[in-house]
């Protein structure tokens, strides 16, 4: 494909189809954020890189404050609502 233009038409909303052999040369995958480069001849599409989106984002932050793999059901749940802080057991109702 390198050296051949492609003529796509930009549609009422802005969008473009890319073709699929340029997209998957080009690791542009479903769900890709891009940036458009302005060169002095026209604009180049590339992955983003410098900021991750929204979902990597919440996905890293998972990853950093991941729950130790040792503990029960029972140890989670007690953090989960407070009890372990409390030292009450958190059960008892009075």
């Amino acid at each position: 494909m390198a050296g051949k233009i492609l003529t796509m038409r930009i549609m009422s909303k802005g969008q473009v189809t890319i073709p699929k052999d340029l997209r998957d040369r080009c690791r542009l995958y479903p769900h890709t954020e891009v940036e458009f480069v302005l060169d002095g001849e026209g604009v180049r599409i590339i992955p983003a890189s410098a900021f991750p989106g929204r979902g990597q984002a919440i996905v890293d932050h998972l990853r950093r404050h991941r729950a130790p793999r040792s503990l029960a059901t029972d140890q989670i749940m007690e953090l989960t609502r407070g009890d372990a802080d409390h030292g009450d057991g958190g059960d008892d109702p009075g």
